[in-house]
């Protein structure tokens, strides 16, 4: 083939040759050996379905990669290695007219760089209250988007910068949940003396598990756990810390829960002020510890929590009693129960050796003689009594003889009167019940006569 054939094709040597024309086939059309040598090159590297090599570094100009497996690559990279973060910028641009999605451009406060932020569900719920020119704050991670390779910002947190910083939104949050009271003192459940079982929360491997574990431990050897594993920020944490306060509050088992977790920036402890986090601790009816960061720092689970540690470490130590304190302190009060008890037995060693020296043991009959003189006085006084008792009564009955002795009928009759009696028997005091020839007795002073009615007058 002449150059101008080539030409008059309207492509280049090698871009005409169709892929499945050999080397051979090319030589005997006319191509020189260099257009050969290009076209079974192409030939080789044109196959889409060859994974190609296993590495990027092993990748050539016969062995390339596709442009989706580079895609891919880029995507898992940026996946796997970036860790998720808080950043700050202005919105440039902001369209939320899809329902359940938010797409951005936030650009650098100070330069023109921008990037490009897209979020679903409840980020895009929250960045419908914001505008063009905004000034915020949102937490995701990297992404690429694998159909144009381009880089992006996957956000599920959203928060205003400026007149609604963080800081005074979560301090919007603290007034308003005081205001419901679930800071107040008597919400507050008083932690178990001598616990069984502690509920951990926090994150996998992380430093504070160990440190709760080993202090507890040192403290009482016999104390069990249950640990519940979360992410200790992001936008994970809230969700399964709520879960976890939840499930550890229905065990039987766990007294006490400890919700722990080392020192951060106030962003990296953003989830422990989450709403949600703060009324599920409200809510949990097992005393609960906070131990979030160190003294400094501060979240607003630490208002809910029935109690506030200064750092994992502390939370343990408040939640354990110390073995050896406890066991000083019952061998004190043994000692103390002891010495009680030598106390009242030597008291009552005491009395009993005194009772045995009284004189009613030592001379029982000493015990009698004064009842016994007591009981003559009392015979004597008794036989007065009687003895004046009965002279009494022996004048009463002579005076009360003498009355009636005067008052006898039969004293009537010693003066010469008589008592006249029908023949029933009847004193008679008058004549109307009198018959003439009725039969009469006559009751004289001695002696009885009996007598007839002959006459009758009134």
């Amino acid at each position: 083939m002449t150059e101008s054939e080539k030409m008059t094709s309207g492509s280049s040597p090698i871009s005409s040759v169709p892929a499945a024309v050999s080397a051979a086939s090319l030589a005997a059309a006319g191509y020189t050996p260099q257009e050969v040598k290009a076209a079974d090159t192409r030939v080789a590297a044109v196959d889409p379905h060859s994974p190609g090599p296993a590495t990027a570094a092993q990748t050539s100009e016969s062995q390339p990669w596709q442009v989706s497996r580079v895609s891919q690559t880029f995507h898992d990279v940026v996946a796997h290695t970036w860790p998720p973060l808080w950043m700050d910028g202005q919105i440039q641009e902001i369209n939320v007219r899809r329902l359940g999605s938010a797409y951005l451009t936030l650009q650098d406060n100070l330069l023109q760089n921008t990037i490009s932020v897209l979020g679903f569900g409840q980020f895009a719920h929250e960045a419908r209250l914001f505008k063009q020119g905004d000034r915020v704050v949102v937490h995701g991670r990297a992404d690429v988007w694998q159909k144009t390779t381009r880089l992006s910002f996957r956000a599920d947190r959203i928060i205003r910068v400026g007149e609604g910083t963080l800081r005074e939104q979560i301090e919007e949050l603290r007034r308003k949940l005081k205001g419901e009271g679930l800071f107040d003192e008597d919400r507050k459940v008083p932690l178990p003396e001598f616990p069984h079982c502690i509920g951990l929360i926090c994150a996998p491997g992380a430093r504070a598990e160990g440190d709760v574990k080993r202090n507890a431990l040192l403290r009482w050897p016999t104390m069990q756990f249950a640990v519940e594993h979360v992410h200790v920020q992001g936008p994970d944490c809230p969700p399964e810390v709520v879960a976890a306060i939840k499930k550890l509050d229905e065990d039987p088992h766990v007294d006490v829960i400890i919700v722990a977790r080392g020192g951060g920036s106030f962003e990296d402890l953003i989830g422990f002020s989450d709403e949600s986090v703060v009324r599920a601790a409200a809510a949990c009816t097992t005393p609960l510890i906070s131990a979030i960061g160190h003294e400094d720092d501060w979240v607003l689970l630490d208002l809910a929590a029935d109690l506030r540690a200064s750092t994992p470490t502390d939370a343990a130590k408040r939640a354990v009693p110390d073995v050896n304190e406890q066991t000083q302190i019952i061998s004190t009060a043994s000692d103390q129960l002891n010495r009680r008890i030598n106390d009242v037995l030597t008291t009552e060693e005491q009395l009993v050796r005194g009772y045995l020296l009284h004189p009613s043991l030592t001379h029982p009959e000493t015990v009698l003689t004064r009842p016994e003189m007591e009981m003559h006085q009392l015979a004597d006084q008794l036989h007065v009594a009687m003895t004046r008792l009965v002279d009494s009564a022996e004048s009463d009955v002579s005076r009360s003889i003498a009355q009636l002795t005067a008052l006898s009928p039969q004293k009537t009759l010693d003066r010469g009167y008589s008592v006249i009696r029908d023949a029933h028997g009847h004193v008679l005091t008058s004549t109307s019940s009198l018959h003439v020839g009725d039969d009469l007795e006559l009751l004289l002073k001695s002696g009885q006569a009996g007598a007839r009615i002959t006459t009758i007058s009134n």
